[in-house]
């Protein structure tokens, strides 16, 4: 049972000439119930908090912006598509690949940069990972040049982390949606 309101129409009613023009209003998502928000809220936190922790004690930044959006979506939008474990995790690796391509090809800037997110929406596309979080990680890459051999495996130990936690929270509150829709 559900407790949204039927969807309206996408067209605003007739004008008195009988032409119809598109609704302006936008058709948000509900509100989430606060217990369901602090608990996707709580749980996003906790897992950057926990990169963090893990990046002072191996002495290398670990949190990188395009997790945190990964985070959001895994613990706020766990049904989406984009959030599933095989975009974020293959999502992520396609946004390395493309942006140490790029960066070898054309060397850094900011329209490298712009070239290698590209090329990884196209690379997430082909390969039915859709995860816009992997397209940022292909510019920071590029605007950052990261040593691969460190950054690589950081950022699939932490995709992964992110995946496990969505994974265990889903599962800790009543109700929630189960996480993740699918894995592969």
């Amino acid at each position: 049972m559900s407790n949204a309101a039927p969807p309206r129409p996408l067209t605003a009613p007739a004008a008195p000439d009988g032409t119809r023009r598109p609704r302006v209003t936008g058709r948000a998502p509900a509100r989430p119930a606060p217990g369901a928000a602090l608990h996707g809220i709580s749980a996003a936190t906790a897992v950057l908090l926990g990169l963090v922790g893990i990046g002072a004690v191996l002495h290398e930044p670990v949190l990188i912006p395009p997790l945190a959006a990964s985070a959001a979506l895994v613990h706020n939008a766990p049904t989406l598509p984009l959030a599933q474990p095989r975009s974020v995790v293959v999502g992520h690796l396609l946004g390395a690949v493309a942006g140490y391509a790029a960066l070898t090809v054309a060397g850094g800037g900011a329209w490298v940069a712009a070239l290698a997110a590209g090329l990884t929406m196209a690379l997430t596309t082909v390969a039915r990972t859709p995860h816009a979080a992997g397209c940022a990680t292909a510019v920071v890459i590029v605007l950052q040049a990261p040593q691969p051999l460190r950054f690589v495996p950081l950022l699939l130990g932490s995709t992964i982390l992110l995946v496990l936690t969505g994974c265990a929270a889903s599962r800790v509150r009543r109700g929630a949606p189960r996480y993740p829709a699918y894995w592969w």
